[in-house]
């Protein structure tokens, strides 16, 4: 089996200098990750309003004349076991940022990885045949351990179908890469074809 992942250290250091200079804009980062966690929200919350609460509809007394409080139905909101009102209701939470703080986010998140010499940039990543040992070979090699994104420009389908089963690492196209696959991360292993993609996107 022959696994691809030349390094190129220097890469990093002269390719992503665009990223490392200037300060790191953690609230971009934290809006952006906000985003990203809202999207992935169920939102499946629901509470039985007077609607759907079981019970009659009939009134269960007449309106005057009994000294009684008035009431049209034993599902009102003010009795036991009645509707809530204002409830949660099923909903999406997702909202959508600007392209510009979605593209300065990843930009503060790849330049943060750099100052903490957490990127690693190599030739190729791509495997001959699907084998998780022989991934979790290769990340040893490449000296990643925990939490790992891999970037390229197109996902290898043998390499991903090998990675999938080691907790914490993902592979993740270069057009898809977000600044929550970045800061969630211990180590970025990126091609260098990825990289320079990037920089084309967040210039």
């Amino acid at each position: 089996m022959s696994w691809t992942a030349r390094i190129r250290r220097s890469a990093a250091s002269t390719s992503a200098t665009t990223y490392s200079a200037g300060r790191v804009n953690a609230h971009l980062m934290w809006e952006s990750v906000v985003r990203a966690n809202a999207a992935e929200r169920r939102g499946t919350h629901q509470t039985k309003n007077r609607a759907n609460v079981s019970g009659s509809g009939r009134k269960p007394w007449r309106q005057k004349g009994t000294g009684r409080a008035r009431v049209g139905e034993i599902r009102n909101p003010l009795w036991r076991k009645g509707g809530t009102v204002f409830g949660p209701q099923p909903r999406s939470y997702e909202y959508t940022l600007p392209k510009k703080v979605e593209r300065g986010a990843l930009r503060a998140a790849l330049a943060q990885k750099i100052q903490r010499g957490e990127l690693l940039v190599v030739d190729a990543l791509a495997a001959s045949e699907v084998k998780t040992k022989a991934a979790a070979e290769l990340l040893a090699r490449l000296g990643v351990t925990g939490k790992a994104v891999l970037i390229d420009v197109a996902t290898d389908d043998k390499l991903s179908r090998s990675i999938r089963n080691i907790p914490g690492v993902s592979l993740v196209p270069s057009a898809r890469l977000s600044a929550r696959d970045v800061a969630d991360s211990r180590s970025v292993v990126v091609t260098r074809s990825a990289l320079e993609k990037l920089q084309e996107a967040l210039a």
